[in-house]
Formats: C-alpha cells, sequence, structure tokens
C-alpha cells in the first residue's frame, strides 16, 4: 500500500500504498543468496499472463530486491506496488485460480482464491532486532492491527501475536524495511499459499505519520497475506489514477462493486487514515473466513 497525496509517493506491491501515503507445518526457512540484479532478469510475457489470469495490473510488475528481516535478500516479483511473489508462488496461485473457475464458475470477487486454512491461529511476529526492527510506535500499531482482526468475533481465523527476532517458525514477520526502501512510503506483502498466509510483511518510510495511518497500512498488509485484492483494482482511483486491472478480480457477495472511498484494502492511503475495517471490510473477511 503505498501514500497518495495524488501526488504520487511511492505505494505498495501487495500492500498498500499512502495516497497521501500510499499494498501447515513450522519449518525453518533457507535464505539462498543470489547475484542476481533486477537489471538481469525479464519481465516476460509468460509471466504477464500469469498476473493477468489473477487479474492484477501487467503494468505494474517488476522484478526487485527483497529483504528479510535479517538484512539478506533475493530477487523477487512485485505485483500492483505492494505484493510480492516467487514465479513458483505465482505459478501455484495461477493454478488455484483455474482450479476455483472449474469448480464453481466465474463468478466474481474482490480477494484471490488463495485463503488461509479455516479456524486457523496465525502465529505473527513484530520484529525488534538490528536496523529492520520496528519501532515503538509502529509496536503499538501492530497490535492495533491485529486486534482490528481479532475483535471480529464472526471470523473463524486468528492471530497470537509477539515481539522479537526469533521468526523463522512463525507463520508471520513483520518489520521496518525503510533502510533498504530509503524513497518509498508504505508497504509489501503477499498472498497466501499452502493455508498460510504469506510470511513477510514489510513497512517503510512511515515515521512522521500518526500512530493510526501505521495501523491502517499494517491491518492493509496483513489483509493481503490473508486473500485480499484492492478494493479498487478497477480504477485504482484512491491513487489518483483511472487504470482497470483487468482480468478476474472476484467480487465479494455483500460488497459494494463500486468505488469504496474508506475501505481499508483501497490501492492507496491517505494521511488522515483512521485504520480501521469499514462495514463492507467486515462483511468482506465474515464472507472469506
Amino acid at each position: 500500500m503505498l501514500l497518495n497525496t495524488f501526488k504520487k509517493v511511492a505505494l505498495f506491491g501487495l500492500g498498500c500504498s499512502l495516497v497521501l501515503a500510499s499494498c501447515s507445518e513450522d519449518k525453518t526457512e533457507e535464505v539462498v543468496a543470489v547475484t542476481e540484479t533486477a537489471a538481469d532478469l525479464e519481465v516476460s510475457q509468460a509471466i504477464l499472463d500469469q498476473v493477468e489470469t489473477l487479474g492484477m495490473n501487467t503494468r505494474y510488475v517488476k522484478w526487485d530486491s527483497f529483504f528479510f528481516p535479517d538484512g539478506t535478500s533475493e530477487m523477487r516479483l512485485f505485483l500492483e506496488d505492494d505484493i510480492v511473489v516467487t514465479p513458483e508462488e505465482l505459478t501455484a496461485m495461477v493454478n488455484l485460480e483455474s482450479a476455483e473457475k472449474g469448480a464453481k464458475g466465474t463468478d466474481k470477487q474482490y480477494r484471490t482464491s488463495a485463503l488461509v486454512s479455516q479456524g486457523r491461529t496465525i502465529t505473527i511476529v513484530g520484529y525488534t532486532g538490528g536496523s529492520q526492527a520496528l519501532s515503538s510506535k509502529e509496536r503499538t500499531a501492530l497490535q492495533m492491527a491485529v486486534d482490528n482482526y481479532n475483535n471480529l468475533s464472526g471470523v473463524s481465523i486468528r492471530f497470537n501475536l509477539t515481539f522479537g527476532t526469533s521468526y523463522q517458525s512463525r507463520d508471520m514477520v513483520v518489520y521496518n524495511n525503510t533502510v533498504n526502501n530509503p524513497s518509498g512510503t508504505g508497504g509489501s506483502a503477499g498472498f497466501p499459499s499452502n493455508g498460510l498466509p504469506y510470511k513477510y510483511v514489510q513497512i517503510y518510510g512511515l515515521a512522521n505519520y500518526s500512530t493510526d495511518v501505521v495501523e491502517h497500512v499494517l491491518t492493509h498488509e496483513i489483509g493481503h497475506s490473508v486473500g485480499f485484492r484492492h478494493t479498487d483494482w478497477f480504477s485504482r482511483q484512491s491513487c489518483g489514477d483511472n487504470v482497470n486491472e483487468g482480468g478476474d478480480a472476484n467480487h465479494i457477495p455483500g460488497t459494494p462493486t463500486g468505488y469504496d472511498s474508506t475501505s481499508i484494502m483501497l490501492s492507496c492511503f491517505s494521511s488522515n487514515a483512521s485504520g480501521e475495517f469499514n462495514a463492507n471490510d467486515i462483511t468482506a473477511l465474515n464472507n472469506m473466513y
């Protein structure tokens, strides 16, 4: 998600941008160092075709360095400013989308086909070590964002939040990546896979914004991690754009099909964001989980 001031400060990939500031089993993940750069890698037509199949904007696809909490990095695909995927994850998402269409037809909703397993308690850690640690304000905002989800009695997934540096066995880790993204404002995340939420949620450039704005960005990025698409995929109006992302964006029953100016899942957010779900966001979560 990115900040939106209608001047376009950078937003994040599967996540949110600021319109004024516009997103199994426990196992240890091994990070393999790579020497490739974005210039070495091509966004092939096959990748663009997969992105379009998922109903995402093919104009916002690039290779870039993805930094882990410990400072190591690898090249990953960035979609729609604040969504991050590996090529393998992208292919799996397309296969799941195709399977759902075969089973249910082509009804529209604003979510991905991939969701977190029903009834799961998601272990989430706010990272507190080194140069990518969350600030005190960001830790407070993360607690508020998690409370946004846990306070919804009708939603089956729950979050168990702790703070520290041990993240390998957790379902999700939230950290500040400003040091590697000094000009950005917002955050990034990814979509669920294998019944698990996307693991790495990062924010950047939010030090001068209120706790409510940071809460908004974190709630938005966690939303991507559990399967939300951008509410304004059809226009990116919240960013001051008029771009239809095309493809198959799935409409969640009971929610508006037009522009919803207060949704927490808009592509970009403003500097006066409240950080709270609106009624339609809650309806969508109850439909999904």
